[in-house]
């Protein structure tokens, strides 16, 4: 999976936290995309099996695809707090866990993961 699925699926994750019904107008909103843009995006994750659009139009992401929206978003919480504590403003300490929390291995992100519960 590239990076600009991982995205959309987590900003769908976040957005279903706050909402029952999220929609591709709502996506394409809170990540600053156009329609076509994110319709091409949605139509490809449907189609690989990490997004179901119901019959109202609402998107709920299939098991495959929360499980990859779980996964990335721990990592983005977790390197938020972790560079926030370390002195990094949290407006940068987002946008840069934004970037790592897609390129990070999975032992590095355990090993961090463990640190800053050791150190809570």
């Amino acid at each position: 999976m590239q990076e600009s699925g991982e995205m959309y699926l987590e900003t769908i994750l976040v957005l279903s936290r706050d909402r029952n019904d999220v929609r591709a107008i709502d996506v394409g909103q809170k990540m600053g995309y156009s329609k076509p843009s994110v319709s091409r995006a949605l139509s490809r994750l449907r189609a690989d099996g990490y997004l179901l659009v119901d019959g109202n139009g609402y998107l709920h992401l299939t098991d495959k695809g929360s499980a990859i929206a779980e996964k990335i978003y721990e990592r983005h919480h977790v390197l938020s707090e972790l560079l926030t504590r370390i002195g990094v403003s949290p407006e940068t300490a987002a946008e840069d866990a934004c970037r790592i929390e897609h390129v990070i291995s999975d032992e590095s992100f355990s090993a961090i993961k463990q640190h800053v519960k050791e150190h809570s």
